[in-house]
């Protein structure tokens, strides 16, 4: 997934390099080219004059305004100390996420509800494990888990069709969570979100399990215990 998305941006750049005055419609339709299939979600005028921002699913790059030019990096209000990137790509994830739908996911559920996380998981991940094995905590909390599958082994392997499994279970939550103790459960095949789940997690730069995205879109990455976490959701929410 890595490699497509690098061999694209090259694409994309030499698509640009031919064009003298872009707008809107001149960069997406040089996307179209290069991405097939693959629309941008928005293109802005970005903080900085010239430059344009292209957001593709949770991803985010410029394009300058004639077209020649594009890269991917932060961008930084050095007056105001603040990451502009960061905040839109935020937003990007979540945009992401919801259009996975969270019947697409398996949620635990909290009796009230103060807080959402998204979780990638691998369910044979050692801290993926230690943070199902405190789902108590997190629902004590107030925080709601929706998961997604990140099996870091790739499709076909143990891991993949043990995350198929668990979703074409008559229980989900029920055979996850026998799933996680290393429990043996029944191997089933149906139509289910997986590939979507794993697509979206590469898209995103995780690198390892749990990755938490939290309802601001923002990244923590590995494992962080109940109490913690609801601290940090606490203060994400003030601000």
């Amino acid at each position: 997934m890595k490699t497509y998305w690098g061999v694209a941006v090259f694409a994309m750049m030499a698509l640009f390099c031919g064009a003298t005055n872009a707008d809107n419609k001149a960069i997406e339709q040089a996307l179209k080219e290069a991405l097939p299939g693959v629309k941008p979600d928005s293109i802005t005028p970005s903080a900085m004059a010239g430059l344009f921002e292209v957001v593709v699913g949770p991803k985010l790059f410029y394009v300058s305004e004639d077209g020649r030019y594009l890269f991917q990096g932060s961008m930084i209000d050095i007056k105001a100390r603040e990451d502009l990137t960061e905040g839109k790509l935020a937003n990007a994830r979540i945009s992401s996420l919801k259009n996975v739908g969270s019947n697409n996911m398996i949620a635990f559920k909290p009796e009230s509800s103060k807080h959402l996380v998204y979780v990638f998981t691998d369910i044979d991940c050692g801290y993926c494990r230690k943070l199902h094995s405190e789902i108590d905590q997190y629902l004590t909390e107030g925080i709601e888990i929706r998961y997604l599958f990140f099996p870091r082994t790739g499709e076909g392997s143990d891991s993949y069709n043990k995350a198929v499994s668990v979703w074409c279970a008559e229980d989900r939550n029920a055979a996850l969570t026998k799933a996680k103790r290393g429990d043996t459960i029944e191997k089933r095949q149906c139509e289910n979100p997986v590939d979507r789940h794993l697509a979206l997690g590469t898209q995103m730069g995780a690198a390892g399990t749990p990755m938490l995205v939290t309802e601001k879109g923002n990244i923590l990455p590995g494992y962080v215990p109940a109490a913690q976490l609801a601290k940090i959701l606490s203060q994400e929410a003030e601000k």
